[in-house]
């Protein structure tokens, strides 16, 4: 199984940082403490900018939930179909060639859900299966390469597409002044991810996805997620993620290779969701990596932000575009998410 092709798309107003806080200030201008907080919050989150699918003035007014989602489907829909384009075109396949879509988002709501409606603006076939997945927030990128993976280990021939769309900034919440909400609110952007995963009997020069794992710890699902109700999309966001990124996840990977008959020492490259600055430090001291191992994760975080699930694949598409390893190396592909939970995936150079 092999990851033939990456596509990824942003809307196209992007800020940067210092005028996001500016707008923000200006929303929360009544509360003394946010004031003395946000600039520092933010300044925190190592992110120079973001792109957002609405203009910023746009968040400022007050809109319900239904008129947030109604802009959510439209973007998402937009985007979706750029990404999904991309990646096709760059696995040299089209949409009649696609047996199964692996759809995931965590920040709007539709039904029929995007994938279908994409059904009906690009030629996909009539008998292409729907996989639309929701709740698994920022591991969703790697957990859908997994899950696609299984789908062409019963069809070598097969053509699998995997579609994040995460538009973070729509999940605004002004009356919310937790630290939480503060931090994520500099913290994740907007933008849409895909990928193409085909069978070993097609033919394709990308990384192979040699094995897979799903990692699931009991008892926390307090640490990350939304709590979902008439106002909305409002952050669950734990102070222990770092401490499970550092204390968890090295023993995971370990005992994960271990089972392959492989250590780390045997891994040559990373492609990890960034999460924020404080996870993604606890990742690289955790697993024993150089700043320089997990570069493009840092670099995407400084660009664009953490965008949930479409960011592991957009840094997966920066990794083979710029720093793409040596044929035959082994890299590690992974995130963590809702659950709480990891994903992790071998590949094959």
């Amino acid at each position: 199984m092999k990851i033939a092709g990456v596509g990824s798309a942003f809307p196209k107003f992007w800020y940067d940082q210092p005028t996001l806080t500016r707008a923000l200030l200006a929303i929360w201008d009544g509360d003394p403490a946010v004031q003395s907080r946000l600039p520092a919050l933010h300044a925190n989150t190592k992110v120079d900018g973001r792109h957002l699918c609405l203009p910023l003035e746009e968040y400022a007014r007050p809109r319900t939930f239904t008129e947030w989602n109604a802009d959510w489907l439209r973007c998402a829909l937009e985007l979706g179909e750029q990404a999904v384009t991309a990646a096709l075109r760059d696995a040299n396949l089209r949409p009649q060639d696609v047996d199964a879509i692996f759809f995931s988002t965590v920040t709007g709501l539709a039904s029929p859900s995007l994938e279908a409606r994409l059904m009906n603006k690009l030629p996909f076939r009539s008998d292409c299966r729907r996989i639309p997945m929701f709740g698994l927030g920022c591991v969703a990128g790697a957990a859908a390469i997994a899950r696609a993976t299984d789908f062409v280990r019963g069809s070598p021939k097969g053509v699998v597409l995997v579609l994040t769309v995460e538009l973070c900034s729509l999940t605004l919440q002004t009356r919310d002044r937790s630290v939480a909400n503060l931090i994520s609110s500099g913290l994740f952007g907007d933008g849409a991810s895909a990928a193409v995963v085909v069978g070993p009997e097609r033919r394709s020069a990308g990384p192979e996805v040699v094995a897979t794992r799903s990692v699931f710890y009991p008892d926390t699902e307090d640490v990350m997620g939304w709590q979902i109700g008439a106002h909305g999309f409002q952050i669950t966001l734990s102070a222990d993620v770092p401490v499970v990124a550092r204390e968890r996840l090295p023993a995971d990977v370990d005992a994960f290779l271990r089972d392959l008959g492989r250590t780390r020492a045997d891994i040559r490259s990373w492609v990890c969701h960034p999460g924020g600055p404080k996870v993604l430090q606890a990742m690289q001291d955790g697993l024993g990596l150089a700043h320089d191992d997990l570069r493009c994760s840092w670099e995407h975080l400084r660009r664009a932000g953490n965008l949930s699930s479409a960011s592991v694949l957009k840094i997966l598409q920066d990794t083979i575009a710029t720093r793409r390893p040596a044929a035959g190396e082994l890299g590690i592909l992974l995130a963590m998410g809702p659950g709480f939970c990891s994903e992790l995936l071998l590949l094959r150079w």
